[in-house]
């Protein structure tokens, strides 16, 4: 049971983080297309681009995290 309400509750979490990331990387986008200077927007879109990488990549980092975290089998470190 407590097992179930984790991997909800982290569902939950990850489409939250995922949706957020989209919203950030969407307004980020409106507001680089308004820029009217050629080099400054040039410099926005590659920060644009390493934001996004960074958000998304996070967000999958994370998830998968949580995922092994959750079902992953519990084994005991090997003593040498």
């Amino acid at each position: 049971m407590k097992r179930l309400l984790a991997a909800v509750l982290t569902t939950l979490l990850i489409v939250a983080m995922t949706l957020g990331a989209m919203l950030v990387l969407v307004r980020a986008t409106l507001e680089v297309a308004q820029m009217s200077n050629p080099l400054l927007r040039a410099l926005a879109v590659v920060a644009e681009l390493v934001l996004g990488v960074v958000l998304l990549v996070g967000t999958v980092y994370l998830a998968t995290h949580l995922a092994v975290r959750i079902f992953g089998e519990r084994t005991e470190r090997p003593r040498t």
